[in-house]
């Protein structure tokens, strides 16, 4: 069973083939058995101790320990995005660090960042706090200098008046005031320190009324913000001095500067001992900051250490604790010391499974081997796709829908082409797709650098489908010359047009028309049709009949899958009563439409196709008269009419019926089955002990059903073919809007004859253009096209009902992972 296959099939029609497979692992391999299977990213393991919480399981405390490990992997990436360092890409890849030696080392390292992280901040504060007093030194020094200076000169002025010839009461006066007691002068205290300047002028007034005015307060402007020694910011403070009088006004102002978060610092009156204390806090000053700057380069040096192994640290860590994951989920045998997993894995990796574990156990010493057994169940497989770097945006678009059943027809494979050929029948203008094609160029070209770089949600995702812009580019251009369109102008790329004037003047063109003089345009849409009166009628005629032939081959496309899909399954009733009537029934009703297209362009009719189609319904035995296209047309309407009348009974009655007597028959042969070997596995049988139960089967559920499926085929038969319409309406919109913003922007603006209207126009032009065509109409195109193949293609034959394969890899390990 694929023994000698060692690479996927690369077959994306059909999903891998997948097989059920029990893994018997000794306990001392099991550990690297996982970690080599991680490395081939191509086994799934099944969750056997789902009724357990994460608690009870046997590698709880081994999970725990790497989720200790990693957080002190966040705080080191913390402390690095602070001190401005990145982890460095180009680690040490021969790191073989063990985990538990890493776990001491880490707990070293945490301990050792903790502490000079708290030195750091115990120094950084005193620093800060030492500047705040110089700076209430100074500027409080500068407060009792001026104070003393302007008492001075009063003094001075005092004893000018007391010499001079003053009255006869200022002696008097001057006397009685030399003469009072010192004792009962009254002696003023002060409070000094910082203040935020916002907070300054509340501070003022709540000092004012807490102590009804009894105090002097005395503020300096600090010119350049100081660090605050609490929170470590750049603050704008005020140096203030408050001077009071007894006990209560000093405990009220200590209360107030707590609230206000104000830093006080003593301050003496000795100008000696100010100068002294200056002196001091300078000298302090410069060993501290001596001290921080060793510090911060021994922390730098710590941890430009740890960002060189940070990237090892970080996979190693989690690979760990993915490993004790997966391994949580194996079921563990204690008599036979081994553990048992099971998984789905590609029948194709057989081999390269079998190796990884026969490498594992060479590599532990393990005397035993591990126990490779394939299981056979009814269990649905998971769908696993082979696709590389181009084909992966594809198949997204397919599964964004859902995932195919293990091995359904893929939509994928046609998605590939229609998919882009479908938006550019909508976005057909080749001047548009070079630009497309130049600016997902840039993303193909430096795909490598973009790869590994983090970017923004956009981008990435623009990115991810530029493989998938690239082929919508492309087939833009293409369409883009079949409708002969660069920017909404015509070119005569292909040879000169088939149509001239009447005589040489040219003076009946626009009355009387042109004339074909030579042979037809070779290669799409001539371009003398561009800006005749004519255009429009001729352009939406062309584009809604190929909207109509396009549709219905993509639907007749996506009912022949659903024959594929019934004969892979060999289910024959799919194929005779829902694949052959849903072919007469579309066919005989739209495939007859777009005979009638081909006919009618072929042979150049002026019959009306909206009168045959109606009539064919109304009334199909008249006749047809000058809406006849070909011999015996009526006859060959009367029988596809009757066919589609047939086929709609076909599809709703045969298929229950056939289900309920095929259930039946299955149900009757349940009793007798083959014994089991008596060799069989126990976990074998246990596993799939109960999957034969015999399950009622509701005709009556199955009917409804069938009826809506039914309904829903013939209503969406009539609807889906006019959805395509879609395809004339946006290409429509498309080629008006382009043509719009050239005559009325550019030709408009050329016509000024002025430089600066025209370089205005260029601008606008080119503005309208990328925000308008290049990216609205691109993003609408994107979203028709992908409802025609959700809703149009892939209900015909698409269930879309599986699950994804998720194989264990150490690749898949996400960046956040917790």
């Amino acid at each position: 069973m694929g023994e000698g296959r060692q690479r996927p099939t690369m077959d994306l029609l059909r999903s891998e083939p997948m097989q059920l497979v029990q893994l018997i692992i000794p306990i001392e391999s099991a550990h690297r058995s996982i970690s080599y299977l991680g490395d081939l990213g191509l086994f799934q393991f099944k969750d056997l101790n789902s009724e357990k919480s994460p608690f009870q399981r046997t590698y709880a405390t081994q999970i725990k320990r790497c989720g200790e490990m990693a957080r002190k992997l966040r705080f080191f990436k913390e402390q690095m995005t602070k001190a401005g360092l990145s982890p460095s890409t180009r680690s040490a890849r021969n790191d073989d660090v063990d985990l538990d030696n890493l776990e001491v080392k880490l707990g070293e390292l945490e301990a050792e960042l903790i502490e000079m992280n708290a030195n750091h901040e115990k120094l950084q504060q005193s620093y800060n706090e030492l500047k705040e007093y110089k700076l209430v030194m100074q500027k409080a020094g500068e407060f009792f200098q001026s104070a003393q200076s302007s008492a001075a000169a009063k003094q001075r002025e005092a004893e000018a008046q007391q010499r001079g010839e003053g009255s006869i009461d200022c002696p008097l006066l001057l006397e009685q005031e030399m003469v009072t007691d010192p004792s009962k002068q009254v002696k003023l205290g002060f409070v000094s320190g910082l203040v935020s300047r916002e907070r300054s002028l509340t501070f003022e007034r709540i000092l004012f009324r807490a102590t009804r005015g009894n105090v002097f307060l005395k503020q300096s402007v600090v010119e350049d913000p100081v660090t605050d020694p609490a929170s470590g910011e750049k603050v704008e403070k005020n140096v203030f001095m408050v001077f009071y009088s007894g006990e209560r006004a000093r405990n009220k102002i200590m209360k107030i500067c707590e609230a206000f978060g104000a830093n006080r610092y003593p301050f003496t009156e000795d100008l000696g001992k100010q100068f002294q204390i200056i002196t001091e806090v300078s000298g302090r000053l410069e060993e501290l900051k001596t001290t921080i700057d060793v510090g911060l380069v021994h922390r730098s040096n710590l941890l430009q250490t740890i960002a060189y192994h940070f990237e090892n640290w970080s996979l190693l860590v989690k690979k760990e604790k993915s490993i004790y994951h997966t391994l949580n989920m194996l079921s563990i045998d204690v008599s036979r010391k081994c553990l048992v997993a099971e998984g789905w894995c590609p029948v194709f990796a057989t081999n390269q499974i079998q190796s990884v574990l026969q490498k594992a156990t060479i590599d532990s010493s393990s005397q035993v081997g591990t126990i490779f057994h394939v299981l056979q169940t009814k269990e649905s497989p998971p769908t696993y796709f082979h696709t590389n770097k181009f084909t992966s945006a594809f198949q997204e678009i397919v599964d964004a829908y859902g995932i195919a059943k293990y091995q359904e027809a893929n939509p994928g494979v046609f998605t590939i082409i229609t998919f882009p050929f479908l938006f550019a029948v909508m976005f057909g203008d080749w001047g548009h797709g070079i630009c497309l094609f130049l600016a997902t160029s840039y993303f193909i070209i430096r795909e490598k650098k973009f790869s590994s770089q983090k970017l923004g949600d956009i981008t990435e995702m623009i990115f991810g489908g530029r493989y998938v812009i690239m082929m919508m580019a492309l087939f833009s251009i293409y369409t883009g010359l079949i409708y002969n369109e660069f920017f909404s102008v015509p070119f005569e790329l292909f040879g000169p047009s088939a149509y001239g004037c009447r005589d040489p003047s040219c003076s009946d063109a626009s009355t009387a028309g042109l004339v074909k003089v030579r042979a037809s345009y070779p290669f799409g849409v001539d371009p003398k049709w561009h800006g005749t009166r004519s255009e429009l009628p001729f352009l939406n005629s062309l584009k809604m009949k190929m909207s109509i032939l396009l549709g219905v081959a993509q639907m007749n496309l996506g009912i022949i899958l659903s024959y594929f899909n019934a004969k892979f399954f060999t289910n024959e009733i799919n194929i005779w009563y829902q694949f052959v009537p849903q072919m007469i029934f579309l066919n005989s009703l739209f495939g007859y439409l777009s005979l009638l297209i081909v006919v009618k362009w072929c042979t150049g009719s002026q019959a009306d196709l909206y009168h045959v189609m109606i009539y064919m319904f109304l009334s199909p035995t008249d006749e047809l008269g000058e809406n006849q296209l070909f011999f015996g047309q009526k006859f060959l309407q009367i029988v596809l009419l009757l066919a589609a009348l047939v086929s709609v009974p076909w599809m709703l009655f045969p298929k229950p019926f056939l289900l309920k007597k095929q259930h039946q028959e299955r149900h009757r042969g349940q009793s007798y089955a083959l014994l089991d070997s008596s060799d069989d596995d126990p976990l074998e049988t246990e596993l799939h002990h109960g999957s034969g139960s015999h399950e009622e089967f509701e005709f009556s559920e199955v009917f409804v059903h069938q009826l809506i499926h039914t309904i829903e085929f013939v209503l969406g038969a009539v609807s889906n073919t006019a959805s395509y319409l879609r395809l004339w309406a946006l290409s429509l919109a498309h080629s008006e809007l382009s043509s719009v913003f050239y005559d009325k922007v550019l030709l408009l603006a050329w016509g000024f004859n002025n430089i600066i209207v025209l370089i205005i126009g260029i601008f606008v032009f080119i503005c309208a253009t990328v925000g308008v065509l290049l990216v609205m109409e691109t993003l609408s195109a994107f979203l028709h096209a992908l409802r025609l193949h959700w809703v149009e293609f892939q209900n015909k034959f698409y269930e879309g009902d599986g699950y994804k394969f998720q194989p264990f890899s150490f690749a898949l390990v996400s960046e956040d992972d917790e």
